[in-house]
């Protein structure tokens, strides 16, 4: 809880959100938030606070740098996840500003001497491990739709579902075409950041029981199952494992379907290339291992200026296909033992050296995949 200090004295502050829900579930707490109830800008300015928040009134602990917000409400004023015009004044108050959160295990607040404050019965819905939203106003915000479904990517291992009445509402949202005023960005944010929980296909197959993963997730609705399958394949190395896992389930889909995820996620440059390059090594171990596929997979790789990429890939070959990894390894490491310089040294140069280099590396690949 907060310390005592000169900063904070004579403040009615309380703990928020995530860090009391997850005090309660006994899961691991990183962040502190708090809302401050009777305050204004200027008196948090004079404490020493600094403020941070650009939509509303954020202001970071001068010692601890700990987010404080001042208590606020919210009224719907456009489409999406923003409109919003917020309201903040000394005069709103802590059940004001909780009622305006997404779930009701998130409307918790934790006074500095520890005592609950829960008017909307969160504490019950933990117990009956259900996400349940606090009121109708959930449905003024899409982004909470995919926030809901990652907090049970989190949770359902703990038991945790949906509530019958909130999955009721998230589809009506889904309805009325709510989630297709979301920005890009911001539904790969939330999407990576359920594919980082313990159980991700919770997250995807929340959003098909509301409907929603057509919305942002062209043809994988069909091939859903297939997808998700993959995802115990991720390797543990080379790239986030959030980045593998989306690359893995994007593999599942043809060419056209995968670049049309690319694109409709605008996905950052690097989960995209992740993405082309794990289709390339899940087609290559899929088929008899062939020297001159070998030879096209590395060039596709760029394995000659870009030995990191074919590496990480060969980390992904130990999980789909052991046995597998040692020629294709085998055959990484003999590409990368011919010389140019040598072939320079023997004279060789222009267009004469580009294919006498092309041709000893094929040789080197056949050598490693057919000679064991």
């Amino acid at each position: 809880m907060a310390k005592d200090d000169d900063v904070l004295d004579g403040l009615e502050v309380y703990r928020v959100g995530g860090a009391v829900r997850d005090e309660l579930l006994g899961w691991p707490v990183f962040d502190n938030d708090w809302v401050v109830v009777g305050a204004t800008a200027e008196e948090m300015t004079r404490r020493g606070f600094k403020p941070v928040g650009r939509d509303f009134p954020v202001f970071l602990h001068p010692q601890s740098l700990e987010e404080y917000a001042l208590a606020r409400t919210e009224r719907k004023a456009g489409h999406g996840y923003t409109g919003f015009e917020v309201h903040a004044s000394p005069e709103v108050t802590l059940e004001e500003d909780l009622s305006r959160r997404d779930l009701t295990i998130n409307a918790i607040a934790q006074a500095p001497e520890g005592t609950l404050v829960d008017p909307f019965d969160g504490q019950a819905d933990i117990a009956r491990r259900l996400l349940r939203h606090v009121s109708l106003a959930f449905a003024e915000d899409p982004l909470r739709v995919l926030r809901t479904a990652r907090f049970l990517a989190r949770y359902a291992g703990l038991g945790f579902r949906i509530a019958d009445e909130t999955l009721a509402l998230m589809r009506a949202m889904s309805a009325r075409g709510e989630l297709a005023h979301l920005a890009a960005e911001r539904v790969w944010v939330e999407t990576e950041k359920a594919l980082k929980e313990p159980t991700p296909e919770h997250y995807f197959h929340a959003l098909k029981a509301c409907d929603a993963l057509e919305s942002w997730w062209p043809g994988l609705a069909a091939r859903l199952d297939a997808a998700l399958a993959l995802l115990p394949r991720a390797p543990s190395s080379h790239a986030p494992l959030e980045h593998w896992r989306m690359a893995l389930m994007a593999s599942a889909l043809d060419e056209a379907g995968r670049e049309a995820l690319i694109a409709r996620l605008r996905l950052p440059n690097a989960v995209a290339a992740l993405c082309r390059q794990v289709a390339l090594t899940r087609a290559l171990v899929a088929t008899p291992l062939d020297a001159e596929a070998v030879f096209h997979w590395l060039e596709r790789l760029d394995a000659f200026r870009k030995p990191e990429q074919v590496k990480a890939q060969l980390a992904l070959v130990k999980t789909l296909s052991p046995e597998r990894a040692p020629p294709l390894a085998r055959a990484f490491e003999s590409v990368r033992k011919v010389n140019p310089q040598v072939l320079m040294a023997e004279g060789l140069s222009g267009g004469e050296l580009g294919r006498a280099l092309r041709t000893r590396r094929e040789t080197a690949v056949v050598a490693a995949v057919e000679g064991g």
